[in-house]
């Protein structure tokens, strides 16, 4: 009893972050033969496949929203409000072909992607002109990803990697950051860090930032029977944040609630994700 509700909850999961196509999407990307980017032992596989993703997926929209030119083309451009389920199963769905799929459907989701970014351009309030395929704007939104699913994987990962782990992933990250255009992607985790701090002068919340951490931590797209659990995930999503970046959100730091509280919830989550997103379990003969 207990295996088949499993597999029914993690089927139901894997169906919110996939999409309806999402079984035959994963047989495609891991079964269809051929060289691919990142060979079974890559630190990129381990980070990835990781239930700890969920957390920092999270933090990655939040830090991401700070830099004004990207908020803007993510608020004018990618219904993340309309559709954020669709917005979702679209961005799982390439993290995925291009971690674990065939060099040739890596490279067809990088020239889609590439193709969408090149159409996006506008102005924002205040009249700075933005363009999606700019190599510095895709610098950051890549750098506030690779970092958030660093710190993600190595605070609630089931095994997380050594410090030549880490930084092997952030190579690993650059290869496919490479692809999209962003011009000299930090390679280990100095660089990275390196790179964070370079943007920091052009951060601030916008209040487009505010509404869309609003949007994410309290009026999430969930049913409300599971609101607490995605409330567990959002709190520690805003717990993963670099302080600065909190800061400029005006989200508030409570140590010892955090470390007492919100840490532990974020670590029971992660296992039970990973529990209830394992292979169903197939029946034994009769």
């Amino acid at each position: 009893m207990l295996s088949v509700v499993r597999d029914h909850l993690g089927q139901a999961l894997f169906r919110r972050v996939a999409g309806p196509d999402g079984p035959a999407t994963r047989a495609r990307i891991h079964e269809t033969p051929g060289p691919r980017w990142f060979g079974p032992d890559r630190p990129i596989r381990a980070v990835h496949g990781d239930a700890s993703m969920f957390i920092g997926g999270l933090s990655a929209l939040l830090l991401q929203s700070l830099h004004p030119l990207a908020m803007a083309a993510v608020a004018g451009h990618s219904g993340y409000r309309g559709d954020p389920w669709g917005r979702l199963q679209r961005t799982s769905t390439f993290l995925a072909v291009t971690t674990y799929g065939t060099a040739r459907d890596a490279q067809r989701a990088v020239d889609q992607v590439r193709a969408i970014h090149e159409r996006i351009r506008g102005t924002t309030a205040d009249g700075e002109p933005y363009h999606a395929a700019d190599p510095h704007l895709l610098g950051w939104v890549h750098a506030a990803e690779t970092d958030s699913f660093l710190r993600a994987h190595e605070r609630f990962g089931a095994h997380p990697l050594d410090a030549d782990g880490y930084d092997g992933y952030v190579a690993d990250a650059a290869r496919v950051a490479r692809a999209l255009g962003v011009t000299d992607p930090p390679r280990d985790r100095r660089e990275l860090a390196a790179r964070l701090a370079a943007y920091r002068p052009e951060l601030r919340a916008t209040p487009e930032a505010r509404a869309t951490a609003r949007f994410l931590l309290l009026q999430p797209p969930v049913p409300l029977a599971v609101r607490p659990l995605y409330g567990g995930l959002a709190a520690n999503a805003v717990a993963l944040l670099p302080r600065w970046a909190r800061r400029l959100l005006r989200l508030p730091r409570i140590p010892l609630v955090e470390d007492v509280a919100i840490r532990p919830t974020g670590q029971a989550l992660t296992r039970t994700i990973r529990w209830v997103m394992r292979p169903p379990t197939t029946p034994g003969p009769d």
